[in-house]
């Protein structure tokens, strides 16, 4: 008789990688806006109300805690179904 092991392999579903590859985007873009205003302040630019630097230093406020809601839910999803595969139903 075989027995299953717990903690086995789990397929990875369309849905994990779309808010895999969606959450480590946002925070990438999230950093590297960061960045540019770091970077930006010291070379002068002293007018953020112009051009692109509004979308610029609103996009970290807004991006990084939809890029965590994004990896909570992940994480969640995926502790429900190892829990339901390792129950086996």
């Amino acid at each position: 008789m075989s027995t299953r092991t717990p903690g086995g392999d789990v397929p990875v579903r369309r849905l994990d990688r779309v808010l895999t590859f969606m959450s480590l985007g946002l925070a990438v873009l999230s950093i590297v806006c960061f960045l540019a205003i770091i970077i930006a302040r010291p070379a002068g630019v002293t007018d953020f109300t112009e051009g692109i630097w509004p979308l610029v230093s609103v996009v970290p406020i807004i991006a990084l805690p939809i890029a965590f809601l994004m990896i909570l839910a992940l994480l969640i999803m995926t502790f429900v179904r190892r829990a339901r595969a390792n129950r086996g139903g």
